[in-house]
């Protein structure tokens, strides 16, 4: 059970692959909220993906209790780690219920339906949270982190990619909803995409449907050039994972801020640049970590060079009197010398 967020759902791909290893002839489900779903249709050795409709209410959960009556578990193991995972977990009906050690969970009064509990993180980034999992079961070492994608959909994907050009001079740009604090200003997207065409980047500014307008907006203010392409209204996780990997392929790098199709760019091979205000990458950015860490990492952080005390408050309002000044003044030229550093994997 790993119900959201987009990143999180991500992050948890790992565990997933590692019980598929271990009990390689159970069958295994996947429960996870609606909006998230299609990432995992289709995923190999998945037999059934368990939708939970989280706006529904009590409607949702009672369907959720029925759908996993009729699955019937032997197994269950929360991998998020708050009280709706909790209830989650409880509706199992699961003899064994497996969830992550007390120091690790976000709401620990979420543990109440447990039965067995992993061993704590062995560091304070999210992925430890899934690490610790899959070592709980016999699973150490190195781990699958990608959504199995299809020969069909990496086909369908190197035409898209080709139809938008893309090479090694590419970087893929990810906008964020400007209601997001965690999203860069388009104000600064249209100041970097200006400043790398001038450097000789090729851009690809990528927008989905919660930052449609967006994408619209920042298309209209910089227009559609051989060192810009837009790629607006961007439909299909799965879809999007695809055209991740084979840009990966392609040499291509990636910009984006600390949110989901991060996350997905990172797990699908891609070197990240991310842009951090309010989060820390050290907690919830691209893994593994970018330096300084005892592993190496193709990504790379950057932050405002002159910060407010309040940052990173990883909250999800931002209370300061001028806004998230710790995203807005994240500088473009910045942005680009860090992505002129990236170490490909």
């Amino acid at each position: 059970m790993r119900l959201s967020h987009l990143g999180d759902v991500v992050l948890a791909l790992p565990l997933f692959h590692a019980l598929r290893e271990r009990f390689p002839s159970a069958e295994l489900a996947w429960v996870v909220q609606s909006e998230f779903a299609s990432l995992l249709q289709g995923l190999p050795g998945l037999a059934r993906v368990i939708r939970f409709e989280r706006r529904a209410g009590l409607r949702g959960w009672l369907a959720l209790r029925a759908e996993l009556a009729q699955f019937a578990p032997d197994l269950a193991i929360d991998a998020q780690g708050n009280v709706k995972s909790g209830f989650a977990l409880a509706c199992s009906g699961a003899p064994r219920r497996v969830g992550l050690a007390r120091t690790d969970w976000r709401e620990p009064l979420g543990r109440f339906a447990l039965t067995e509990s992993a061993s704590p993180a062995r560091g304070a980034h999210a992925f430890e949270r899934t690490l610790a999992l899959c070592r709980y079961f016999g699973v150490d070492g190195t781990v699958r982190r990608d959504p199995g994608l299809s020969r069909a959909e990496l086909a369908r994907a190197r035409e898209r990619a080709g139809e938008l050009e893309v090479d090694a001079s590419t970087v893929l740009v990810q906008l964020s909803p400007q209601a997001d604090i965690r999203a860069w200003p388009l104000a600064r997207y249209e100041e970097f995409l200006r400043d790398a065409a001038a450097h000789g980047t090729r851009c690809i500014v990528v927008s989905g449907p919660s930052e449609r307008d967006e994408g619209a907006e920042l298309a209209t203010r910089v227009g559609e050039s051989p060192s810009v392409r837009h790629w607006i209204d961007q439909r299909g996780l799965r879809e999007l994972a695809a055209f991740f990997a084979v840009s990966a392929e392609l040499g291509a790098r990636y910009v984006g801020g600390d949110t989901g199709p991060t996350h997905l760019a990172a797990a699908c091979g891609l070197p990240v640049t991310v842009l951090c205000g309010p989060h820390s990458h050290t907690r919830t950015g691209p893994w593994p970590v970018a330096a300084p860490s005892k592993m190496p990492s193709p990504h790379s952080a950057v932050r405002a060079r002159v910060e407010p005390e309040c940052a990173p408050c990883f909250g999800r309002t931002c209370s300061h009197a001028s806004g998230p000044v710790c995203m807005r003044d994240i500088a473009p030229a910045d942005v680009r010398m860090a992505l002129e550093r990236v170490c490909r994997p």
